[in-house]
């Protein structure tokens, strides 16, 4: 057994959405790491400029807003035009709308669940082509979609759309799973839990705070997200399909409710 390559992602080509900033670029700093050629998409070509540029040759930038159908099939078409094979997709753009029940508004729903539920699966479905001739019985190809905690549990927000749309997309990630495996596609997911991020700015402006309601007692941290995505895509994750790995220092699964006792 050979250890030492288990995690490594040498030749392998990878596509990550929403991967110029927070969890996004996490998993795109140790992908490249581990030797893996990245392509980073999101609707801002300037940051994904600024990413590319910071992190080498092997990080190139390929701007898109994946927000409709449309936008999809365009990613995927400028992707085939430039590699014959997509080896690792991660979708990880996705959006939050918090406002309360009684004034939620019909864009506040539409525009998370298309991004966070629709975009995922038609992005998938884009760039199908690609992954089945990165796939093999040896060697799969992968998909992990980012999920959330909110998807598992509840927060203190009224964040209806967000919740909906990450519960949606871990059951959407058992469907594709099970259509896809039998094309040496594996479909994973990963739950993030507080991780600093422009998304979660109570992690990122209130991290200490935060930490006290995690039985961690501490945020999530750069290493703690490449290091499961890379376990995904790598060898190491080739038997893994079809589940949701959560990684929120035991928030979920590690955390004693209070006592209903008089």
């Amino acid at each position: 057994m050979d250890t030492n390559s288990l995690f490594r992602l040498d030749g392998r080509i990878a596509l990550v959405t929403g991967g110029s900033r927070g969890i996004g670029r996490m998993i795109v700093s140790g992908f490249v790491a581990q030797g893996a050629k990245v392509y980073v998409s999101s609707r801002k070509a300037e940051a994904c400029e600024e990413t590319a540029a910071a992190l080498g040759e092997n990080c190139i930038a390929l701007p898109h807003d994946i927000s409709t159908v449309e936008g999809c099939r365009a990613l995927a078409e400028d992707l085939a035009a430039r590699e014959a094979r997509l080896d690792i997709l991660v979708n990880n753009a996705g959006a939050a709308w918090g406002e309360p029940f009684e004034t939620f508004p019909e864009k506040g729903w539409d525009k998370v669940m298309d991004l966070n539920v629709k975009s995922p699966f038609f992005l998938t479905q884009a760039l199908h082509a690609l992954l089945k001739a990165g796939g093999s019985a040896e060697r799969p190809a992968k998909v992990i979609n980012i999920t959330s905690i909110d998807g598992q549990r509840l927060n203190p927000w009224e964040t209806y759309s967000y919740h909906a749309s990450k519960s949606a997309l871990i059951y959407l990630t058992k469907r594709m799973a099970a259509r896809l495996v039998r094309d040496h596609i594996n479909v994973t997911s990963i739950a993030p839990g507080a991780f600093a991020s422009d998304m979660n700015k109570a992690a990122r402006d209130h991290g200490d705070a935060v930490s006290k309601a995690i039985p961690a007692k501490r945020i999530g941290s750069d290493e703690d997200m490449a290091g499961t995505a890379i376990y995904l895509a790598s060898r190491a994750g080739d038997y893994v399909i079809g589940d949701t790995i959560t990684v929120d220092g035991g928030l979920v699964n590690a955390s004693l409710g209070g006592s209903i006792d008089g």
